[in-house]
C-alpha cells in the first residue's frame, strides 16, 4: 500500500507532463495552420477585390437594360391605352348619341 502511495503520484506527474507537451505541440501546429489559412483568405480577398470592377460594370449594364426595357414597355402600354381609349370614347359617344335620339 505504501508503494502505491509513492508510485501513483509519480505516474500522474509523468502523464501530466506528457499531456502538457502534447498540448503545446498541438497549439504550435494550430497557430501555423491559422497563419496558412490567413494567407489563403488574404489571397482570395485580393482576387475578389480585383473582380469588383467587373461586377460593378455588369451591374450598371443590367440596370441600364432594365431601364430601357421599362421605357419600351411603358411606351407600348401608353400607345395601347390611347388606342383603346379612343375606341371606348367613340363607343360612348355613339351610345350617348343613340340615347339622345331615342329621347
Amino acid at each position: 500500500m505504501e508503494a502505491m502511495t509513492s508510485i501513483l503520484p509519480i505516474i500522474i506527474y509523468i502523464l501530466g507532463s506528457i499531456l502538457l507537451v502534447v498540448l503545446i505541440i498541438l497549439g504550435i501546429k494550430i497557430i501555423s495552420t491559422i497563419n496558412k489559412v490567413d494567407k489563403v483568405v488574404d489571397s482570395v480577398e485580393k482576387k475578389v477585390d480585383s473582380l469588383n470592377g467587373l461586377f460593378s460594370i455588369i451591374d450598371f449594364i443590367t440596370d441600364s437594360m432594365a431601364d430601357v426595357s421599362d421605357k419600351i414597355v411603358d411606351g407600348i402600354g401608353f400607345l395601347l391605352g390611347k388606342i383603346f381609349s379612343k375606341k371606348k370614347k367613340k363607343k360612348i359617344k355613339k351610345e350617348r348619341d343613340e340615347d339622345n335620339e331615342e329621347e
